[in-house]
């Protein structure tokens, strides 16, 4: 071989040495990184199995409950009611309505009281006397004092409305019982339902509805 030739081969031999050098160094750091990551992963493990038994030390014994097959009868919550809104539209509705306030130019005394708003036609107020609207609720006022029976008016309109209720009747009695056998709740619930924004019409109810003890009522709609 020529002394080029050995030059050459020389060369090659050495780029050899040196690849193999860097492959090795490499091979060395990879299994080095790897004997780290399972170092670790065997410290986190003890770490682990530590930690289960503190616990299982500071918990103590534990028995298991045995299955007993029962159902879950837990009940859905009732959805919230806003309870202070109703309490301050109840207490507005019952400060509106005033023992003082006179409404009988406002009461249509032919053929039997009634009392409608401007807008409303006769005809309403002479199918509620007639006896022509369903009547959906009742309220009895019997027996109640004053500020009983406005704050139990208010209360049942605000009911009545909530519910969608259009036609109701309020029962004031004919004052048999009271003195001088005249009907004192009457002329106050006059007035109460008079200043009630939600009454539309009132006529006093026919005979077989209470006659002159009751009141059929049209609530807005």
């Amino acid at each position: 071989m020529s002394k080029a030739g050995t030059r050459e081969a020389l060369k090659d031999f050495q780029a050899l040495s040196a690849a193999l050098k860097r492959r090795a160094k490499e091979a060395a750091a990879e299994a080095a990184r790897e004997r780290a990551r399972l170092a670790a992963e065997q410290a986190q493990r003890r770490q682990q199995a530590r930690l289960r038994e503190e616990f299982a030390r500071a918990v103590g014994p534990v028995t298991q409950v045995p299955d007993k097959g029962l159902a879950d009868l837990r009940r859905p919550r009732p959805a919230p009611e806003p309870l202070q809104r109703q309490l301050d539209e109840q207490q507005a509705l019952q400060e509106a309505l005033s023992d003082e306030v006179d409404i009988e130019s406002l009461l249509l005394t032919d053929d039997g009281l009634s009392f409608r708003r401007p807008g409303i036609g006769q005809d309403v107020v002479t199918k509620l006397r007639r006896g022509q609207w369903a009547i959906q609720s009742q309220i009895d006022l019997h027996g109640l004092r004053r500020d009983e029976a406005r704050d139990a008016l208010s209360a049942h309109i605000r009911e009545s409305l909530r519910r969608g209720h259009r036609c109701v009747r309020v029962v004031h009695g004919k004052g048999h019982g009271s003195p001088g056998r005249q009907p004192v709740l009457k002329a106050k619930v006059q007035r109460w339902l008079g200043q009630s924004a939600e009454v539309v019409a009132f006529a006093q109810a026919s005979g077989p509805q209470g006659g002159a003890g009751a009141l059929i009522v049209l609530l807005a709609g």
